[in-house]
Order: structure tokens, then sequence, then C-alpha cells
């Protein structure tokens, strides 16, 4: 699993079991930071031409597949059924009938030499979906004890059961701009919204925050880094406002679209936090600030955190070779639900 936010390549084994219902176990996880020649070919992958995308598919294939290899003799696994592989999203336009997640399937198990599902929004999207969010379906059979599962990475999202149905839908950019904004401090991220939390808010660049966001809050498309490039990133880039006060604002804005999307729900939901932003303390501090008593935050253990979707996505490639819906028409606005990720190896 590879997020918006560029941490690095989270690798998760896990067993899975059915009985009245899925349980899971998180055998042994690691995530692998993105040396500084992969975070640049997958920041700029988007401009190349046609070839050297291609070519640059084959090569990260090739790069994950080492990695999976790497993991399995250092936790010393001997048995294991198939890899489930996300990818890295570079183009996501369902719009325009495609999504593109890098990282060839075909390559990954040449390398690892272990059968592989790989690419499992396209065929959502060509039923007429977003192509995501796909993790609420493990949200749904995996944490079903918590009333709303909130994702707090590159991009926020949640999901949740209303009206006998499971949905889900991105909210706004998180970690994306808030990674974007430390860079500019020669820092991966802001530890903790330490830096954030000495700011203060700006209200010219909130309202325009804001109004980036009033054009999503109804129709809810699934965001990605066309949207980001195009309204998030140049007002950002304003080098009038001074980092400080730029993390604190946007920090302030996308706890108030978070809270406002949960509340629109009712009160009384107890939401769990999974993602980078859930160690994020300032964020959540803002979150509960602005929640009040309507809504229960719970931050669970380090690994569920940091893991989540890679949990998620291996139990996707479970339901895709038992041939069960992994995709939700509720969630992602398809035709139908679907079975979806393309299997090799196998």
């Amino acid at each position: 699993m590879s997020g918006t936010s560029l941490d690095g390549v989270d690798i998760a084994y896990c067993t899975f079991r059915y009985d009245n219902g899925w349980s899971f176990e998180l055998e042994a996880a690691q995530t692998i930071p993105y040396p500084a020649a992969w975070s640049k070919k997958l920041m700029t992958a988007h401009t190349l031409s046609a070839e050297q995308l291609l070519a640059l598919d084959a090569a990260y294939g090739v790069y994950l597949g080492t990695l999976c290899k790497a993991f399995i003799t250092k936790h010393k696994i001997t048995e294991l059924h198939f890899i489930a592989s996300h990818g890295h999203t570079i183009f996501h336009q369902p719009q325009n009938k495609f999504t593109f997640q890098l990282g060839n399937g075909n390559a990954l198990h040449a390398v690892s030499t272990l059968p592989v599902v790989y690419d499992f929004r396209s065929l959502d999207v060509l039923y007429g979906g977003q192509g995501a969010p796909l993790v609420p379906v493990g949200d749904q059979l995996l944490f079903h004890e918590y009333d709303v599962c909130l994702n707090l990475g590159g991009i926020a999202n949640l999901s949740l059961n209303h009206k006998k149905e499971r949905i889900a839908y991105d909210i706004c950019f998180l970690n994306m701009g808030l990674n974007h904004l430390a860079q500019k401090m020669r820092k991966k991220f802001d530890a903790a919204g330490s830096r954030a939390s000495s700011g203060e808010i700006n209200a010219s660049l909130l309202t325009k925050l804001n109004q980036v966001y009033s054009a999503t809050r109804t129709k809810r498309p699934s965001l990605g880094r066309e949207l980001f490039d195009a309204k998030i990133k140049r007002l950002l880039d304003d080098s009038k406002i001074s980092i400080e006060d730029k993390l604190c604002t946007f920090t302030e804005s996308a706890a108030t679209e978070i809270v406002t999307a949960l509340k629109k729900y009712g009160a009384g939901k107890t939401v769990l936090c999974s993602g980078g932003g859930a160690f994020n303390s300032f964020l959540l501090y803002r979150m509960v600030e602005l929640a009040g008593d309507d809504v229960t935050f719970v931050v669970p253990d380090d690994n569920v955190i940091n893991f989540k979707e890679a949990i998620v996505f291996a139990f996707l490639g479970v339901l895709r070779i038992r041939n069960e819906a992994n995709s939700l028409k509720s969630v992602t606005g398809a035709s139908r639900n679907s079975s979806a990720g393309v299997m090799v190896g196998f």
C-alpha cells in the first residue's frame, strides 16, 4: 500500500478467518520509507510521457516485488497465499473513465514469484463509479463495532452504515497539504502538529479553503492530486503567509470539514481514527473541540493506525479470489457491486 502522502510503502502480513463473521490477525507489518529518488519519481510521475510512464510502472512493480521478498525473508514467513497490491495512484479521473495506480502486477509477480491481485479500482470506474473509497468494505466487515471509520491519511475520508447501506466518501485533503507545507521547512511532516499549534489562523486563507470545499460537500467526488494541484497547492504556496500560520489554518480547515461531515449523521457517534493524522495531536485537539459531546473519537493501537489500509487491501484481495463483492455501489456510485482486481499467477 502506498498513499498520497508519500510516506513510504506499507506492507502487512495478515491472516483472515471466517466464523459467522470475518476476523483478522496482523502477523507482521512494516513501513519502508521511500528513498529520495523514488519520492521524486512518484511526485513527478504525472508529468511523464506515455513511454516513460510505462517504464516507471514496470520499474515500480519490480521495486515492490523486491520489497516484498525482503519483507518475507526478514519476518521468516513460510506460509503465504498471495500478495494484494494497491500500488501508488498517479491519475484518478473517474469522470473520464480511468484511474491509474502505478506498480505493474505482472512485474511484482515476476520478481516475487507469488500470485498477485492488483488494480482494484478500474472496474468500478468503468461501471460508472468513483473507484473510491474501497476501504469501507473492510470497515463494514472487520471494524463493525464502530459507528464510523475515519481515515486521516493524505486525504481524509469516512465510512458508516446509513439507512441499511454502507456509505463513504472523501471529505478533504489532509496530510497531502500538511506534508507539502512541512517540506518547505525541510521536514517530512509536522510531528504531532507542533508547528501548526504555534501558528495563527489566517482568515483569508481559511475562507478560500472553505470555498474550495463548498463545491465538493454535496456531490462528494473522490479527491485526487489533480484537484489538490489545481486548487489547494496554489493557496498554500502564497508566500505572504508564514508556514506556521498556513499549517494552523489548513489544520483548522480540515478539522472543520471532518467534524461537519460527522455531525451530518447525528450525535453519539463512536469514531475509529486511523491513518497518519491520528498521531497529529493538534488536529485531534481541534476535532474534539469542534465536535463537543456529539462525537467520541477512538484512537486505536499504533499498528491499526499505521496499517489499517494495508490490512483492508489484503482483505479486498481475499474477497476477490473468493469472487465476492469488494467494491460497493452504495459507496462509489457505480451501477453495480463488483469483485474487482486483476489476478496474476493463480
